[in-house]
């Protein structure tokens, strides 16, 4: 494909919005149509960007005629149904993390993938992290192993709010969102697929519904190990800090930034063409459209990722 990739984004939030501002940078790809629920705040998302087409309805846009593809920044209990709708009408699509919340129909979703042929990724931005990046070609080269990675996810979350400090209309998840970052991370950058796990939940939060605290354990098949803890009630510092501690040196990375275990600075700058993990996750969708290409995340990639996620809720439910 050597024309101009039309693009549709379904919701204006905060991570719709970091979307927009990644594909500014990215030649051959325009936005567009804009959906989302507010009209008003979508047209004005929409003016700021320069996108034509507005609408609260996904179907107005997928009926576009010369559409290429979709980018779902939508709520959680949405993704699998409006991946489904966008490979139905034809469109290739990149859904934000987590494919789904219902590990069936997260399946269902991977089954249609293949019948269709289309370019289907989910954003598993961790993948793409220039930090995470380095470690992952060390690893590739036989420089580095992984014997254990600590990991700890952390906000100040009790009320419900987005990325920008705005109430929202849907209920985060520390298990089905945020812990999915880590599990799909560790069997990737392990190269091995997962073999146990275990977690353990605090109280259920009396309005949201939800366990605002959260422990996980990880063991691949080929003998590493993962520890993740997760919390809604952290009062700082928030963000995920990873630790790697591996047979030849320890890493930790912080978001886009790497050090060693001593806290010497490790420049990832000349890792990828940029230091933003979601435009370098576009990058890769639209890459994939054009070379006509499985996508690194694509969905069949990280279904093995939902389906421990799957079993670590059965666990949880029956304690």
């Amino acid at each position: 494909m050597s024309k101009t990739i039309k693009v549709a984004l379904a919701g204006a939030g905060a991570f719709g919005i970091k979307h927009l501002d990644a594909i500014k940078l990215i030649d051959g790809v325009d936005v567009v149509s804009l959906i989302s629920r507010d009209l008003d705040k979508t047209k004005e998302v929409a003016t700021k960007y320069g996108i034509g087409h507005v609408t609260t309805d996904l179907a107005d846009s997928l009926a576009i005629k010369d559409l290429d593809a979709v980018i779902l920044c939508t709520p959680t209990q949405m993704h699998a149904a409006q991946t489904t709708a966008c490979l139905n009408a034809g469109k290739h699509v990149q859904v934000e993390i987590p494919l789904c919340d219902v590990l069936k129909e997260g399946e269902a979703v991977v089954e249609l993938q293949k019948k269709t042929g289309l370019v289907a990724m989910c954003g598993h931005t961790r993948r793409f992290n220039p930090s995470h990046q380095w470690v992952h070609k060390k690893i590739k080269a036989g420089e580095f192993n992984i014997q254990q990675m600590d990991v700890q996810t952390y906000f100040f979350r009790r009320t419900n709010m987005n990325a920008l400090g705005q109430p929202r209309s849907w209920t985060d998840h520390l298990l089905w969102h945020h812990a999915a970052h880590t599990v799909d991370l560790f069997a990737y950058q392990c190269g091995s697929p997962i073999v146990q796990a275990n977690a353990i939940q605090g109280p259920i939060h009396p309005t949201l519904g939800i366990a605002m605290d959260m422990s996980i354990q990880l063991k691949a098949a080929n003998g590493a190990i993962c520890t993740l803890s997760l919390s809604f009630n952290n009062d700082g510092p928030l963000g995920t800090f990873f630790r790697y501690i591996g047979d030849t040196g320890t890493y930790i990375a912080r978001y886009d930034d790497l050090v060693n275990g001593k806290e010497e600075k490790i420049d990832v700058s000349k890792v990828d063409v940029s230091m933003n993990g979601i435009e370098l996750q576009d990058r890769e969708f639209f890459a994939a459209i054009r070379e006509g290409r499985e996508p690194n995340g694509s969905l069949a990639q990280v279904l093995p990722c939902y389906q421990v996620l799957n079993k670590l809720e059965q666990q949880l439910n029956a304690n």
